[in-house]
């Protein structure tokens, strides 16, 4: 009878090849590593808060979101700015150059008074003939009697012809002279401005000449008295 005893045999523990990891530590380690990440995250936060807003996402990506509309607000109300100030004013359009214009008529309209005579310039030559046939009542010569008589009465007409001349030519040269001086403009003046102003300095012109050549006697000469025949 054999009395040996039987041999047990006993589970041998096998040792994983080299670079292989144990299927159940792997997910303690994945646990530890999230872990970790999780509290260094906390402290690089609490640390730095904007990098906590990087971090978490929501007050940053809310601030923003909640400027975005409002700098679109802005920059269309600017826009709506810049166009209104782009489009010209109806009422500037008309207002520019009334007063230019105005003054140019002006000008035009005295050199044709100075051209073809004004009331005062009759009421002022009956005036000195009037004053010649009183100092002549009582006795002149004929030549006296011309000079007093109508020679006054003609140089009287010419000199107020001559002065609305010179206004007509002022005024024109005024109006023509304007857009040099003074602020600058950023319309040009127009141009049937220009026109009635310079054909307002032309009339004034022509009737400085005219009025300097009535008063002198330059066109026409005073009448003179014969000499009696029996003298």
């Amino acid at each position: 009878m054999n009395t040996t005893p039987s041999k047990t045999t006993t589970p041998s523990t096998t040792t994983p090849p080299a670079g292989t990891t144990d299927p159940a530590e792997g997910p303690a380690d994945a646990v530890t590593e999230e872990a970790t990440a999780k509290n260094s995250l906390v402290k690089d936060s609490a640390k730095d808060p904007a990098r906590k807003d990087d971090a978490t996402g929501t007050p940053s990506d809310a601030a923003d979101s909640g400027t975005a509309p409002d700098d679109l607000a802005g920059q269309s109300d600017d826009d709506d700015d810049d166009d209104d100030a782009l489009e010209p004013d109806p009422f500037d359009e008309a207002r520019h150059g009334v007063g230019a214009g105005a003054a140019a008529v002006v000008s035009a309209a005295l050199g044709v008074v100075a051209l073809t005579g004004a009331w005062t310039g009759r009421v002022a030559a009956e005036r000195e003939t009037l004053i010649g046939q009183i100092q002549t009542s009582g006795g002149g010569s004929a030549a006296q009697q011309i000079s007093e008589i109508y020679g006054d009465a003609w140089h009287t007409t010419a000199l107020v012809n001559g002065v609305f001349a010179v206004l007509a030519l002022l005024v024109g040269v005024f109006v023509l002279v304007r857009p040099a001086f003074g602020a600058p403009s950023e319309r040009p003046q127009p141009t049937w401005v220009r026109a009635v102003a310079l054909a307002g300095v032309a009339l004034g012109v022509l009737g400085v000449l005219i009025s300097a050549g009535m008063y002198f006697d330059l066109f026409v000469s005073l009448p003179t008295a014969g000499v009696p025949a029996g003298g």
